[in-house]
């Protein structure tokens, strides 16, 4: 199988480069590397989700795939008075995210390598975030709705961005197996953002 941001250890060289963003109005600097998801910039589908997202102040976060960190990062800042778990497969990603978070000054948040939510069990959240690894596969995507459902306080969201060209009618399909309540709630350039409550 050919390496790309789903590997648990990237084999592309790297190519470190710094990224200077406005994100629901904090301006912040990522750093990021080869061999992880959208290295250039951040990608549109997590610009989407970070602006349509509500979290609660105190809330407890899981970003599900996080990256070097934009949508976590972001959601450490809502969460000042809660905390944010950010969860990759991607080793590279991992160790991005945590120098991303201190670079930013987020000191309420945990960085951890996790294939899907394995690295969580045990725990419940009130917000789960995802952009998921959709060149992972469909099987692994649902996989990620149906474990975030066991993995959700009663009241708990669930909010996705997928494009509807790559899977969003049948991601509302799992979703509505799964969840109570599931409503759309932004779109943007062919993004859609889900968002699936308990």
């Amino acid at each position: 199988m050919s390496q790309h941001y789903y590997s648990q250890q990237p084999e592309a060289r790297h190519d470190r480069r710094s990224i200077d963003t406005e994100l629901r109005g904090k301006r912040l600097r990522f750093t990021s590397d080869a061999g992880v998801f959208s290295k250039g910039d951040i990608d549109h589908g997590s610009r989407v989700l970070i602006e349509a997202m509500e979290i609660q102040a105190d809330a407890q976060v899981l970003d599900v795939g996080c990256g070097y960190g934009p949508i976590g990062i972001s959601a450490a800042h809502l969460a000042s008075k809660g905390h944010v778990t950010m969860i990759d497969i991607n080793s590279r990603a991992v160790e991005l995210a945590r120098e991303n978070a201190q670079h930013n000054g987020i000191r309420n948040v945990t960085v951890m390598e996790s294939d899907v939510l394995t690295a969580v069990q045990g725990q419940t959240f009130d917000v789960i975030l995802t952009n998921p690894p959709i060149r992972a596969g469909k099987a692994v995507v649902h996989e990620i709705f149906e474990q975030a459902c066991g993995h959700l306080n009663e009241d708990g969201c669930l909010w996705v961005v997928i494009q509807k060209k790559q899977g969003a009618p049948s991601a509302v399909a799992k979703l509505e197996s799964l969840f109570s309540v599931v409503e759309e709630v932004g779109k943007d350039k062919g993004y859609r953002i889900l968002k699936a409550q308990k």
